[in-house]
């Protein structure tokens, strides 16, 4: 991997890239930006909550940019450890309460445009000869992440592909489900109105004050479900928040009914980078199943604009394989 030199580039974990985050300036991005935040009015309830955020908030993440950091994994399947790459791509658009997709022109009705922060949160490895791609994103508004408005999964292997979606729909979320496996193939059902383990990385970096803690109820990841084969509905967990050193804090997560565990590991102030996680659960042998990734290199960037052959040397401040 190339040395630092681009000066949006984050490397590693010491405390000196802290300092590269707290060179904000401001700049006009338009509207049709993926990034660029929207106004529907000056009295709108959006903009009020929003107000409660980091001061430093809309300086880091309304300027056109998103934020691409790249992981070392080790993915845990078929009882071993395979390593590869993970990246999470987080930027913040403005999406459509109703349609819930991104809309083309932010316009709209008193509260039907909102602000997200997007994560696509990527997965490439290989079990042996063939390759697994996965892949989750998630819709959570600015002003209320703990209610995610939706939630997309892929799996791509050479078995098949599989495909989750959820939406928040009158107080409730609608789930349907499309895979090669005959049991658990184009399923839709209903699920309760408690949190989404695939939300939590966006609360993280929007109010990680406001994670989960103690005992609640909560909905597994799309992706572990999956790869384990077990439908989602509210488990029973528990959540802490602790801090991890002085520049970073633990959020953990452990599922009362079985051994399924997550913790993140993650920036103490803002603009809260993850760090690092950990995620476990039995395999069928009953053996504990043990999947780590930790951080190799960030950067900001508008990669939507990034599409050039000359681009790709993008991927190697990443880190990314070939």
């Amino acid at each position: 991997m190339k040395p630092c030199s681009n000066h949006k580039l984050l490397c590693g974990l010491t405390i000196s890239t802290l300092l590269v985050l707290a060179g904000f300036t401001s700049s006009f991005v338009f509207l049709t930006d993926p990034a660029a935040p929207f106004s529907i009015g000056s009295t709108s309830s959006a903009a009020d909550k929003a107000s409660s955020l980091d001061p430093r908030f809309g300086e880091y993440w309304y300027k056109g940019e998103a934020e691409i950091s790249s992981y070392h994994l080790r993915q845990a399947r078929y009882g071993e450890e395979h390593e590869g790459d993970a990246v999470l791509i987080f930027v913040t658009e403005p999406f459509s309460r109703r349609k819930q997709v991104k809309v083309d022109q932010p316009a709209g009705g008193e509260g039907e445009v909102v602000n997200v922060l997007k994560l696509n949160a990527t997965k490439k490895f290989y079990t042996g000869i063939y390759p697994y791609s996965v892949m989750v994103s998630s819709f959570s508004p600015v002003e209320a992440p703990n209610r995610p408005l939706k939630i997309t999964a892929t799996i791509q292997e050479w078995c098949g592909q599989v495909f989750t979606q959820i939406n928040w729909r009158k107080n409730e979320y609608a789930l349907e489900s499309f895979s090669y496996f005959e049991s658990e193939g184009d399923q839709k059902t209903k699920l309760e109105d408690v949190w989404l383990e695939d939300a939590l990385w966006n609360q993280i970096r929007i109010a990680p004050e406001n994670l989960p803690q103690g005992d609640f109820r909560i909905i597994s990841g799309t992706v572990t479900a999956r790869l384990l084969h077990f439908a989602l509905k509210p488990e029973a967990a528990k959540g802490t928040l602790q801090t991890d050193s002085d520049s970073s804090q633990v959020y953990s997560l452990e599922y009362a009914q079985s051994q399924h565990r997550l913790k993140i590991r993650f920036e103490k102030t803002f603009p809260y980078r993850i760090l690092a996680w950990e995620e476990s659960y039995p395999g069928r042998d009953g053996q504990v199943q043990i999947t780590r990734a930790t951080l190799r290199a960030q950067l900001k960037t508008a990669y939507w604009q990034k599409n050039r052959s000359q681009d790709a040397a993008l991927r190697q401040q990443l880190g990314l394989r070939e």
